[in-house]
């Protein structure tokens, strides 16, 4: 079989289906496989759209005035959507759709650089960018949504850089949060060695976080091969209130894209400021959802 670049990332899917008797697990591999493939296909185009930052209101970053407005305590907090590595905002398109179309308002995405070295400081960027977000619209917290590298960046923010104060619900989607060991000769850039288990940075997570105010929901899926091992795209602290989804029939791109994760985004969105069913509160065993999607 002749294996392009392009199609490098789904070597190891491509591995598991070469037996001549397909079984269950091969099939769901192929149908996952053939997803990435038109996913990226799709991607590639969408790309240029969502090179540049989006335009925003003109406003003057920093605390909210006494007289800035204030939204109601029922209103539903602004989302904060983060792309993953060598990506930008373009990955979002559905997502943003879908959220808007069930009646979040305030949708904004943030893209850092791709040369950007170090997840803390991608994660300070993050807290500039949420502190302007508040700012403008009078919100005291936002929820975000951090696909891989960006939910990484968003945990950090949370955990070490005191952004538990703003961030009501950090969803994750194929977030890395143990450290995963794929594409090794990807280690010559900075923040790809951040990802490794046992790094500077994944010891920092790793320390305690006790009072942390933010909800996490993470979705992890058995067939995303850039996580690896899989289970390393689960949260897996004691201190963390969290919440880990599990996703079967979808690859690592599919996940911000899929109809189906959508409405489970969406669900646990729309979870004001409590604990998700089943979810982790200090020492105890953490829950796992499932979705399956055909």
């Amino acid at each position: 079989m002749k294996v392009t670049k392009v199609l490098m990332p789904f070597l190891p899917l491509c591995r598991r289906v070469l037996p001549s008797r397909l079984t269950g697990l091969s099939v769901a591999l192929l149908k996952a496989t053939a997803l990435e493939l038109a996913i990226l296909t799709g991607h590639l185009l969408l790309y240029p759209y969502g090179i540049t930052q989006e335009r925003r209101e003109d406003t003057t970053p920093g605390t909210p005035s006494p007289d800035a407005p204030r939204l109601p305590t029922e209103a539903r907090p602004p989302v904060v959507l983060l792309h993953g590595f060598i990506d930008n905002r373009s990955v979002f398109v559905l997502l943003r759709r879908s959220l808007a179309q069930h009646g979040r308002q305030q949708i904004e995405s943030l893209n850092y650089s791709p040369l950007t070295c170090d997840i803390r400081t991608a994660a300070e960027l993050l807290g500039r960018h949420i502190e302007e977000i508040c700012a403008r619209t009078g919100s005291e917290r936002v929820d975000v949504v951090g696909h891989s590298l960006g939910g990484l960046i968003a945990r950090y923010y949370v955990q070490r850089l005191g952004g538990d104060l703003r961030v009501d619900t950090l969803v994750t989607l194929g977030t890395p949060h143990a450290g995963t060991r794929v594409a090794p000769l990807a280690n010559a850039h900075p923040i790809v060695r951040q990802m490794r288990p046992g790094s500077e940075v994944m010891e920092e997570l790793s320390l305690p976080a006790q009072g942390c105010r933010t909800r996490f929901v993470s979705f992890w899926s058995d067939l995303d091969h850039v996580m690896d091992p899989l289970e390393t795209a689960r949260i897996d602290h004691a201190d963390l209130l969290a919440e880990n989804v599990q996703v079967t029939g979808v690859g690592h791109l599919a996940l911000p894209v899929h109809p189906a994760v959508a409405t489970r985004i969406r669900q646990a969105l729309d979870t004001p400021g409590t604990a998700p069913t089943g979810a982790r509160t200090g020492a105890q065993a953490g829950h796992s959802g499932g979705l399956t999607v055909a």
